[in-house]
């Protein structure tokens, strides 16, 4: 799996696309395990501009911390409430039928379900005198 390097990555994170050779990590980047782990990584590529800029700004210290937690607080919200949205968004922007990163998210939850219910099945569920 081709990765992209450290720029590619941030201007992707930025919202911008990725040449097609980099479609399966893509593929990875928003269906694996913690695929909200790294949704919540790239919004904060966004999100830390802003929040260093309000520290900057003319006023005391106490004054300028609220004011990025704050904002920090409402940014991560609304990335985090709308993040399977967000998600499915940039994979079609990048090529992907709509619907692909929740339906493979679906199937991979569906596949460890199985796993789980057979482990349990196997532990618990055995006949008397087995």
């Amino acid at each position: 799996m081709d990765r992209p390097g450290v720029f590619r990555w941030f201007r992707y994170a930025a919202g911008g696309r990725l040449p097609e050779r980099y479609h399966d990590w893509l593929l990875h980047d928003t269906t694996s395990k913690h695929w909200k782990a790294r949704h919540v990584l790239r919004s904060s590529v966004g999100i830390a501009p802003l929040c260093l800029a309000w520290l900057l700004l003319p006023a005391p210290l106490p004054l300028r911390l609220a004011i990025v937690l704050m904002a920090a607080l409402v940014a991560y919200f609304y990335s985090c409430a709308y993040m399977e949205e967000s998600i499915d968004h940039r994979l079609s922007r990048n090529g992907f039928p709509p619907g692909t990163g929740k339906r493979i998210r679906r199937e991979k939850a569906a596949e460890a379900d199985a796993e789980a219910t057979a482990r349990y099945i196997a532990t618990y569920r055995q006949q008397p005198g087995d």
